[in-house]
């Protein structure tokens, strides 16, 4: 965090005051960082421009049999789908009277600080799993002004579609978004689905997702260490071997929603391959400029200001990371 304090205020009876804020303040931040799972979701870019495009090359051709003496083909590569992210301003304040600094009361102060960054971290998890919830959409609209936020994928569909397309023409539309309520069993078909997804050329990637993404929710935590927290068959007497069983990350989130218009408690769940992840920027978290705190004194009123400012965006750029499980509402596996 960068903290400024304006010339001001160290000659006013804030300047005592200042660093026991600024530690509230750090020490605040780091804790929303231990708790965030943006760090286990998104891919974690930084920029110091204005936006950055995010796009990859299409698979080069196979070796091919030419014979004895025969001539070298030759196989060609285009740009993939491409995704723009432009880092969004984020602002907030907060003030600390001058009768508060007067009279020693830091515990009140130590509260304005937590406070503030409470709505920091709070906004960031909202944000981000905002788009998870939202991700059957092209765009979502969030926070107090409403402002709404291009959350495509490269290919200009939603994140979780049943027809993500090719972008050479050689292979079919694709689905990462499907409709079994979690269980063991779906949890494989699942799974299995991702081993098969494929390039814009139709070869097979081969992906292995290592997490699956829930909320907090009694019902779905039962439901998923079940399936993956013991070495046996979850719901049976005998012996046979769980091959889900130690192999999965799982993240917990209480800002991740329940799929609308399903009844009896059935919960939306995700899986990820995180190695894919991050090695083909699936869904990108970029920062522009971390957290910047100022301070100064209104002369109107004599209280000590602070202000908050932040940039980051937020989007997918590859779906083939993520598949969505809405219960009822996508396609069903079996």
């Amino acid at each position: 965090m960068l903290f400024s304090k304006a010339s001001n205020v160290n000659n006013s009876i804030f300047g005592k005051s200042q660093e026991p804020i600024k530690m509230m303040l750090e020490k605040q931040e780091e804790a929303f960082e231990k708790q965030s799972i943006i760090g286990h979701v998104f891919y974690e870019d930084e920029t110091s421009n204005f936006a950055e495009k995010y796009t990859y090359e299409t698979s080069l051709g196979n070796f091919e049999a030419t014979g004895e003496g025969g001539a070298y083909p030759r196989s060609s590569m285009q740009e993939g789908f491409a995704k723009v992210i432009e880092p969004e301003t984020w602002k907030n304040s907060f003030e600390v009277t001058q009768e508060m600094v007067e009279d020693a009361k830091m515990g009140k102060v130590k509260q304005k600080a937590n406070q503030f960054m409470t709505s920091y971290g709070r906004t960031r998890e909202l944000f981000a799993t905002g788009i998870l919830n939202n991700g059957q959409s092209t765009t979502f609209n969030f926070g107090g002004n409403n402002r709404q936020f291009d959350i495509s994928c490269a290919d200009g569909k939603a994140l979780f579609a049943a027809d993500h397309p090719s972008k050479t023409g050689k292979g079919l539309s694709q689905s990462n978004y499907f409709g079994n309520p979690f269980s063991y069993d779906s949890l494989s078909y699942v799974e299995e689905a991702m081993h098969y997804f494929k390039d814009d050329d139709g070869n097979i990637l081969n992906l292995q997702p290592d997490t699956i993404i829930i909320p907090d929710k009694a019902r779905i935590k039962k439901l998923v260490f079940d399936a993956i927290g013991a070495e046996g068959i979850p719901g049976t007497g005998n012996n046979s071997f769980n091959f889900q069983f130690g192999r999965w990350n799982v993240i917990i989130s209480p800002y991740l929603t329940n799929t609308a218009g399903i009844t009896g408690g059935t919960d939306s769940w995700y899986l990820l391959d995180s190695t894919f992840n991050e090695a083909y920027a699936g869904l990108v978290w970029l920062k522009r400029l971390e957290l910047s705190t100022k301070s100064y004194i209104d002369e109107n009123t004599d209280n000590n200001i602070f202000k908050g400012r932040s940039r980051y965006g937020a989007a997918p750029n590859n779906w083939r990371a993520i598949v969505k499980v809405d219960p009822g509402l996508g396609t069903v596996l079996s």
